[in-house]
């Protein structure tokens, strides 16, 4: 077995899953909380939108980004022209499929965590002065950090398992783009079956260790 073959799709992809589920964390917890707290007319599509790569084919996300991101969109023009070369069939990619991919899982745990505080304590907090970032910081997050950081291993271990947007934006270079899904995709393809199944008993292992360690921060008190 070439060593090198087979660590670079796991560097990578741990790579990409730490920086996307950061992302993802710190988006999702200011949305969720936003969205938990707020009242307004049309919540429920926004919400809706939220989530709708939960549920879409990861094909249909990664057409979705490859227009977005293309270079002839204003997006893919703008960062062309900012680092002199394209985003699509980059590490780059890779790790912005892997955040979109990731946020709705993500989102949802943490909106599900701030929803059971209980709103009279955060109400109390602002009746003797606390301001909204110190009900937020003392009051919501504590109280809601175990489905914080369960949301968090949830972001990062769906990253990880990202293929099909992954494939359609960033493509499967090895060395810059291929992760484990793709590799294992392309070696089984291929006949490869012993480097597939080592790959995938990575991921079986990785993934487990990541749920594993969510469950015990979900049911622990």
């Amino acid at each position: 077995m070439d060593w090198t073959t087979f660590l670079e799709p796991i560097t990578l992809s741990v790579q990409i899953s730490i920086i996307a589920s950061i992302i993802v964390f710190i988006v999702s917890l200011a949305v969720a909380y936003k969205m938990s707290r707020a009242r307004f007319f049309g919540k429920s599509i926004v919400e809706t939108l939220l989530l709708l790569p939960l549920v879409l084919p990861p094909t249909v996300v990664g057409l979705i980004l490859l227009v977005l991101l293309g270079r002839r969109s204003w997006i893919g023009r703008a960062y062309e022209a900012l680092f002199h070369g394209p985003i699509l069939f980059t590490w780059g990619a890779a790790t912005i499929a892997a955040v979109i991919v990731a946020f709705p899982l993500a989102y949802r745990s943490m909106k599900a965590g701030f929803d059971g505080v209980d709103n009279d304590l955060e109400d109390s907090a602002r009746a003797i002065g606390a301001s909204e970032w110190q009900v937020f910081r003392f009051i919501s997050v504590p109280l809601a950090k175990r489905a914080l950081t369960s949301a968090y291993i949830l972001g990062f271990c769906r990253g990880l398992g990202e293929f099909g947007a992954t494939l359609m934006i960033a493509g499967n270079i090895p060395g810059k783009t291929q992760t484990i899904p793709t590799a294992i995709y392309v070696a089984a393809d291929g006949g490869s079956m012993s480097m597939a199944w080592a790959w995938c008993g990575v991921m079986l292992l990785l993934s487990f260790v990541m749920l594993l360690l969510s469950n015990r921060i979900t049911k622990d008190d």
